[in-house]
């Protein structure tokens, strides 16, 4: 998370990637560290778990109130909290040998850590029904299906292709993708008049930097636009 943080704040970091290590993505919770408070009497493990799940929503809070583009570049598995963290990333760039679950009604439990939250607006409140309540395991290319997913490569050229994208994005508009994020975000729960105003105030807040200088004036020289970000 702290690591989130900084670079949230860091205005010289226009695009994030997020990626796992050791040939997966994150294949969910750590199932024997759960095995060792299984010991613990019922209310004491519900206490428990609820702070251990609470520890990983300041994570997916920045992800979403980062005012800058977050690629999920996946590989091997994303399941559990691992599916949560692609689905709040902004985009998600994976290989076609990844491979998705839900995975908690496995081992007798219900999602954390925001997939509840995601998943129907990802894909529909039916599919979303399916894959949390089956946990049945799927490829990349269902993911695509699904929605799930932006674009799917082959695994030795998932890091080039990620790479291409980010330096595309960090070399776009900063505050432009930030303010887009922020309104599609705000969509989900906001009336149409609320919108409307929030579009208005955000163009306007845009029309300020020089950024938007730079993309007007490109346009009318027939030229393209050199943004620096601000």
């Amino acid at each position: 998370f702290h690591t989130l943080a900084t670079v949230e704040r860091e205005d010289s970091v226009r695009c994030v990637i997020l990626r796992g290590s050791g040939g997966h993505f994150m294949a969910g919770g750590d199932l024997k560290h759960f095995f060792g408070e299984i010991e613990r009497p019922p209310e004491d493990r519900r206490r428990y778990f609820e702070l251990f799940v609470g520890q990983v929503h300041p994570i997916i809070q920045s992800l979403r109130r980062m005012p800058k583009p977050v690629i999920a570049s996946v590989e091997g598995a994303a399941g559990g909290f691992g599916m949560s963290l692609m689905m709040a990333c902004d985009l998600a760039v994976v290989a076609d040998s990844s491979f998705y679950t839900m995975a908690y009604t496995l081992i007798g439990t219900s999602p954390d850590g925001s997939s509840t939250w995601f998943l129907p607006r990802l894909v529909g409140l039916r599919k979303a029904m399916e894959l949390a309540l089956l946990s049945d395991r799927f490829d990349a290319a269902t993911a695509e299906h699904y929605g799930l997913v932006n674009k799917v490569v082959p695994l030795d050229t998932l890091e080039q292709e990620t790479r291409a994208l980010a330096e595309r994005l960090a070399s776009g508009p900063t505050q432009a993708y930030g303010n887009t994020k922020r309104l599609l975000n705000r969509s989900l729960e906001s009336g149409l008049d609320a919108q409307l105003q929030a579009e208005a105030e955000s163009f306007s807040d845009c029309a300020g930097t020089d950024d938007f200088a730079e993309g007007i004036t490109a346009f009318v020289e027939k030229r393209a636009p050199a943004f620096n970000g601000s």
